[in-house]
């Protein structure tokens, strides 16, 4: 009797930890989808507290810090006018999860309207009750690039 009810404990605990794993993932799913849209909205004002104050931008141009990434968006520098997503996966490390994007990005660069499939890279920690980004890396890939799941 004593081990059914360990058995039925651990199967409960694994349900109650697998449903925190699907809220968190679905949790960071939207917050990357509202990012995406704040971006090519140029709303650096919701922007500015979901960045971490040490986070890092690459792109296919550079590397650059919050600040840069900031003005960039704010001036239109880098208008990310449209990110159609194909494909997300999520891995959940503590208070630290990883979301692999597939994207083909609508932009305008510099005046130049380009589009490009990039898989990207976004690093998010839960702080103080609510998620920061850390880093956003672009990978250049070709359409058929799938993410492994």
């Amino acid at each position: 009797m004593k081990t059914y009810l360990i058995g039925i404990g651990l199967l409960f605990l694994s349900i109650s930890v697998s449903f925190a794993q699907s809220g968190v993932e679905q949790e960071i799913k939207e917050l990357s989808k509202a990012k995406w849209q704040w971006m090519a909205d140029k709303d650096v004002g919701k922007l500015e507290p979901l960045f971490d104050d040490k986070s890092k931008f690459v792109h296919m141009s550079g590397t650059w810090k919050k600040d840069r990434e900031l003005e960039v968006i704010e001036t239109g520098s880098i208008w990310y006018k449209n990110a159609e997503v194909h494909d997300v996966a999520v891995e959940i490390f503590g208070e630290t999860v990883i979301l692999w994007n597939r994207i083909t990005l609508q932009a305008v660069v510099r005046g130049d309207e380009v589009s490009n499939e990039f898989t990207v890279t976004e690093v998010y920690q839960k702080q103080d009750n609510s998620w920061r980004l850390l880093a956003l890396t672009f990978s250049s890939v070709r359409d058929v690039h799938q993410i492994v799941h």
